[in-house]
């Protein structure tokens, strides 16, 4: 029938999207599960990067904290946060601490989530810029680099590397909350790569909504941020997406305008 036919027609286009001062905005788009169900309970304190005493339902248990990050703005005594069950006989914790509400906004710091949700924009092309090019190969293995994705185009070929954000102040996203060499290699390795031939795009995930830029952490991470403004200038495509976080889902929300301006370095 014309109304299938037209149905068919509209899921083989690209995600659709408008810009909205600077902002690019997804008009349809699909929302990934989450593994669940999640727990609430109260954040307590956080001995080491890997580890916080909760309180679920007046009893103090240990869960691990995925993201290593310092996320001091975030994991401030007596938060609301969601855990997960982990069982494992050689796991340390039974569970596993997931999101954080900061006031009313849901942030992921599940540090494996945005490549899994990369994963399903990819395949259900919900991200405009990527929506032609397919997945080859995830955890790509490149001379002494792996990439999370091979992307393929015809005879062209993309290195995609995603990174996961949680720090926003005054609604401007910022990576890394905390120094990163593995982050900083691999911007430098894919500066490397693409002069071999790769096209190279590295995509930031802010797993939260209430983002409108995105900045390197100039103050945190000079190297990173240096290194990162110096290979946008060589052909590194830079995009920032932020999420809709809940519970049960995650959803695609906003393409952020990128600011890699800083007043101690400034591209040529």
């Amino acid at each position: 029938s014309v109304r299938r036919l037209e149905t068919r027609f509209h899921a083989a286009l690209p995600s659709v999207q408008r810009s909205i001062r600077g902002r690019v905005t997804i008009l349809k788009p699909l929302s990934m599960r989450i593994p669940g169900p999640l727990i609430p309970a109260e954040f307590i304190l956080r001995p080491n990067r890997f580890l916080a005493k909760v309180r679920i339902d007046g009893k103090m248990v240990w869960a691990h904290v995925p993201d290593p990050g310092r996320l001091k703005e975030l994991l401030i005594p007596g938060a609301r946060v969601l855990v997960q069950a982990k069982n494992g006989e050689k796991r340390k914790t039974k569970f596993a601490l997931v999101m954080v509400y900061k006031g009313e906004e849901l942030v992921s710091i599940n540090t494996l989530l945005p490549n899994r949700f990369v994963r399903f924009c990819l395949d259900n092309r919900q991200i405009p810029e990527l929506a032609n090019w397919t997945v080859i190969k995830p955890e790509f293995l490149v001379g002494h680099s792996r990439f999370d994705f091979l992307l393929g185009k015809g005879r062209q070929q993309m290195l995609l590397e995603v990174k996961s954000v949680t720090l926003v102040e005054d609604r401007i996203a910022k990576f890394p909350d905390a120094v990163t060499a593995r982050g900083l290699r691999h911007i430098q390795h894919l500066s490397e790569m693409r002069q071999t031939g790769y096209a190279t795009t590295v995509l930031f995930i802010v797993q939260r909504s209430d983002a409108d830029r995105f900045q390197p952490h100039w103050s945190r991470d000079p190297a990173f941020a240096q290194a990162l403004a110096l290979a946008q200038t060589e052909g590194l495509q830079i995009l920032v997406y932020s999420a809709q976080i809940t519970p049960e889902c995650m959803t695609l929300q906003n393409r952020l305008v990128v600011d890699l301006n800083s007043e101690e370095w400034l591209p040529v």
